[in-house]
């Protein structure tokens, strides 16, 4: 990908995700961050000023309050969206639907999260599936969590002519790690109302082909989520073959509980020692000592870090809307070389 004009890139929400985005932002050779707009004025914006992040404030209301409390602001979010190419909004579940009005109004490029529906953009992306269908749109839905992890191992089985149909039961971490003090679940556990949980129609927003169900499970931690699948197989295949088909996805990354990796908490720890922003896992870990293959019928394990595995897709999806003539193959490589996704955890 040839580019020498950097994307300029305006990101709206410095919470869990917003400031993941910005980081990964920066590490990118072909973007800039032209500023973060937010409404509070807390401990939360300190890092801005260290990093050299221009902050804004969301509304004229929030930028005055922002400098009453003595917090330095360069202006109003539609000052920032005057210098970008593209917004990515990381504002709270439901918050963003309504702030598309205003980018549609301002005639800029964005990105909203899975906390949004599908409808808000009219696409859903995954950037090893869904990257092509976003070039040349004014917008795209990066979807969650745990639908990522979903169409990620599901399109690696699919590719290798290897995935019938696919069951998941997901254990769904309470809250964030961040603000576990004001609320989740203790000494207990809540089941999703409904069979399938929405991970599974999430995921076929992505690929309409995937024959895919899920049932989920809120359980007392915050620290990831941890996915159970059962999967019918096109055919009788042997483990190895399963593995290299899962070894096709740079971001997948295969642990083995052999080498201690044994609990959600261990690979938290391991992304700390590798020096990883936040401890984030942007890959999906997937156990491959505990991967059984029995006939046509494949069962297996993985976890999913709920603030990170988006990061990277979200980086693409800003080339998909924005860069010239973007190749997936080539976004995901720069993106991966960035962030450091599919070195040091095996």
């Amino acid at each position: 990908m040839n580019q020498r004009t950097p994307i300029r890139v305006a990101i709206n929400g410095y919470g869990v995700i917003g400031k993941r985005v910005a980081d990964a932002v920066l590490a990118q050779d072909d973007m800039v961050l032209a500023g973060v707009a937010d409404i509070v004025t807390d401990w939360r914006l300190r890092p801005l000023g260290p990093k050299g992040i221009a902050l804004y404030g969301a509304t004229p209301e929030h930028t005055r309050s922002m400098t009453e409390a003595g917090v330095t602001v360069t202006g109003t979010l539609d000052d920032l969206l005057k210098q970008a190419d593209v917004v990515v909004d990381c504002t709270p579940k439901r918050v963003a639907a309504k702030n598309v009005e205003t980018y549609r109004a301002r005639e800029i490029k964005f990105i909203v999260h899975g906390g949004e529906k599908h409808d808000v953009t009219g696409h859903s992306f995954v950037a090893e599936v869904s990257f092509d269908g976003a070039i040349g749109r004014s917008s795209t839905r990066v979807v969650s969590c745990n639908t990522t992890s979903i169409v990620r191992t599901l399109t690696a089985l699919k590719t290798a002519g290897l995935l019938k149909r696919a069951r998941g039961t997901l254990l769904r971490r309470a809250t964030d790690p961040w603000e576990s003090h004001e609320g989740g679940i203790m000494n207990t556990l809540v089941p999703e109302p409904d069979i399938p949980s929405h991970q599974g129609p999430d995921a076929q927003s992505v690929d309409p082909d995937l024959d895919v169900v899920t049932m989920a499970v809120k359980v007392p931690q915050t620290l990831a989520h941890l996915h159970y699948w059962s999967v019918q197989l096109t055919r009788a295949a042997t483990k190895d073959e399963v593995l290299d088909a899962f070894r096709t996805s740079p971001r997948i990354a295969l642990i083995r509980t052999s080498d201690g990796l044994t609990a959600l908490n261990t690979v938290k720890e391991l992304m700390a020692d590798l020096g990883r922003p936040h401890d984030s896992l942007y890959e999906v870990a997937l156990w491959d000592d505990m991967l059984k293959v029995q006939g046509d019928e494949l069962f297996y394990a993985y976890m999913v870090d709920n603030q990170a595995i988006v990061i990277p897709d979200t980086i693409d999806a800003i080339r998909a809307l924005a860069a010239p003539a973007p190749k997936a193959a080539d976004s995901i490589a720069r993106t991966n070389a960035a962030l450091g996704i599919g070195r040091g955890l095996v």
